[in-house]
């Protein structure tokens, strides 16, 4: 199993759980878990994370695809 890493937007599909780096986390780093609502991101990859909306309505870019 390769590790998952969320630059691919063919990895990420709504109801999968996945760690997200938000905005106003950028600078520190700080993931912030749950399961994607939407895929915000249009291209196949992004360098910095496929940007999602999850669940519960937070934005930010994918670091990890928890499995």
């Amino acid at each position: 199993m390769s590790e998952k890493n969320g630059k691919l937007r063919s990895h990420i599909y709504p109801g999968i759980e996945v760690d997200i780096v938000l905005k106003a986390d950028q600078r520190t780093g700080k993931l912030t878990r749950g399961k994607v609502k939407d895929i915000l991101t249009n291209s196949p990859q992004h360098p910095h994370g496929i940007k999602v909306r999850l669940e519960d309505g937070q934005v930010g870019r994918v670091q990890m695809i928890i499995e």
